[in-house]
């Protein structure tokens, strides 16, 4: 990258996406400006990644060719208002925020500077996110390319419109969340099972990173790779038999649902 880059509120995802840009080598720590609320992890920031660190948030916009803007959803509007005269509409500015859409941050910053809002997840710290761009009314191409190069150094990420997000955000923004209380689940039934607690855990870790390699890695539909492990009249179709039962698989859809329902709210305040 050429120029330089403002992070705005560094906290777990921030510094996620620091950690992985500057890893990549897509910028080095002298282009780099964060801000936080407190200088104390200000001088965390500086210490651990090299780079400049401040509690000046029109500071770091003044100096950034691109903006990335990290802050959590509910604090954003309050915090970019006072500041919202130092865009520029030759920056580039990425939300990550969930639920704020591109015309809320548009109306805080004046002027037609470009905004791109960012779906990503929490498997972005490990740098495998899933992340999805959505651009507003004034960002082009090169605006889009911009994002989609800073996501792509902590995973996958694809473009849609924005009238998608709340559904992204719905299944792949709180997905992590479903999986980590299916792994619960399975670790407890192996301990009710009578295996150790760290036998059962490394069981299902390693079944679920297996399992989600071969669905992306084979290209088969979910349901050839269910059918492979399915033996008529096994211990799989058994266990099959009971989820469905219990209605698992209505329950997740209806789940979803609510997620996306919950995310229209927010976004609408």
């Amino acid at each position: 990258m050429d120029g330089t880059l403002a992070i705005i509120g560094t906290g777990r995802i921030g510094e996620a996406l620091l950690r992985g840009l500057l890893g990549s080598g897509w910028v080095v720590p002298e282009q780099v400006v964060c801000t936080d609320a407190y200088e104390e992890r200000c001088e965390q920031l500086r210490t651990e990644h090299g780079v400049r660190a401040t509690t000046d948030n029109r500071e770091a916009v003044d100096a950034a060719d691109v903006v990335l803007v990290a802050l959590k959803p509910q604090v954003l509007v309050d915090v970019l208002t006072p500041i919202g005269d130092a865009f520029r509409p030759e920056q580039t500015v990425i939300s990550v925020a969930a639920g704020i859409t591109t015309a809320t941050i548009q109306d805080t910053i004046p002027g037609q500077v470009p905004v791109v809002r960012v779906m990503t997840n929490t498997p972005v710290q490990v740098d495998e996110a899933m992340s999805v761009v959505s651009g507003g009314t004034h960002a082009d191409e090169r605006d889009l390319a911009v994002a989609e190069a800073i996501l792509g150094h902590v995973g996958q990420v694809i473009r849609l419109d924005e009238v998608h997000l709340d559904a992204v955000t719905a299944l792949s923004g709180s997905g992590p969340a479903y999986f980590f209380l299916l792994a619960e689940a399975m670790i407890d039934a192996g301990i009710l099972l009578g295996l150790p607690r760290d036998v059962s855990t490394r069981l299902i870790i390693q079944t679920m990173v297996g399992s989600a390699i071969m669905l992306r890695d084979t290209g088969r539909h979910p349901v050839e790779l269910r059918e492979m492990v399915t033996s008529p009249g096994g211990t799989t179709i058994s266990a099959i038999r009971t989820l469905e039962s219990a209605r698992v698989r209505a329950a997740f859809l209806d789940a979803i649902e609510a997620a996306k329902l919950r995310s229209e709210e927010l976004a609408e305040g």
